[in-house]
């Protein structure tokens, strides 16, 4: 169920990217308690719309601006120009992410990213050190493992069904089997077998928040406590009970609370 969340300005734009246009919408409080916005990055089938209310939620709860966009090739924004390249987590630093800041003109930021936008998150606290004052990962994948690849070839058999292609597509229109290709044909690529986020993990110095479902079926704990340990700045790693890979989703009012609470010493 929608909820609705009163004084809250919300802006849609478009662009340019250099690659094609990015749609990018905008939550604002009518007080904001922080001049620094945080900027969400979805996960691999993900887009704007399909974090629903939350963006709504997370503003009137934090006090703060939220951000969120369509990476190339997802939701409202153009269509990628050709295959994801498999560095694509760590390019996303410096591609989408960048060409967003720099058209709003921001400065310091939050990166909150959940599932693969996780990881994208880590590249750009990494990339932009000097102005990320906190990151937030949710259900981030760390290394490849045999417990994501598993999740992956279920839902891969889940998508043969032309019902669920169809389902992807009120999101991602004419995109969807591109989106699909790129999550699914990515993962499973043994060129992609060796990826993790070790290497970039140490250079993230802001303090850092890993949430994580201990049910989640594409990743175990193994790595929020793998960012926890590897990062240089100071951690928190926190594992959700009973919950699975969208804790957003699953049990917004404890996740909620969570980044609140992480969220109110830093200005």
């Amino acid at each position: 169920m929608t909820r609705n969340f009163p004084r809250l300005d919300i802006q849609d734009r478009w662009f340019e990217s250099g690659s094609g246009r990015l749609y990018v919408r905008a939550w604002s409080p009518e007080s904001a308690v922080s001049d620094t916005p945080i900027i969400l990055l979805h996960d691999s089938l993900g887009s704007v719309e399909l974090w629903r209310d939350f963006p709504a939620a997370l503003c009137a709860e934090t006090g703060r601006q939220v951000l969120a966009y369509d990476r190339l090739g997802f939701g409202r924004s153009d269509a990628h120009p050709g295959k994801l390249p498999l560095d694509f987590v760590a390019r996303e630093a410096e591609a989408g992410f960048d060409a967003v800041r720099r058209q709003l003109g921001l400065g310091r930021f939050v990166a909150f990213g959940h599932s693969v936008g996780g990881g994208m998150a880590v590249h750009c606290a990494a990339r932009f050190a000097t102005d990320c004052a906190a990151l937030i990962t949710e259900s981030a994948q760390a290394f490849v493992e045999d417990r994501t690849l598993a999740g992956i070839e279920t839902a891969r058999e889940l998508f043969t069904d032309p019902a669920q292609v169809e389902r992807l597509a009120r999101y991602h229109g004419d995109k969807a089997a591109w989106v699909l290709d790129a999550w699914i044909g990515s993962w499973l690529s043994p060129e992609f077998a060796t990826w993790s986020l070790d290497a970039v993990l140490p250079q993230v110095h802001c303090p850092v928040l890993a949430l994580h479902g201990a049910d989640d079926e594409y990743g175990s704990p193994a790595h929020p406590e793998r960012i926890g340990r590897l990062v240089s700045g100071p951690a928190r790693v926190e594992v959700m009970a009973a919950t699975r890979h969208v804790p957003h989703r699953e049990r917004p009012a404890d996740v909620l609370q969570r980044v609140a609470a992480f969220l109110r010493d830093i200005p």
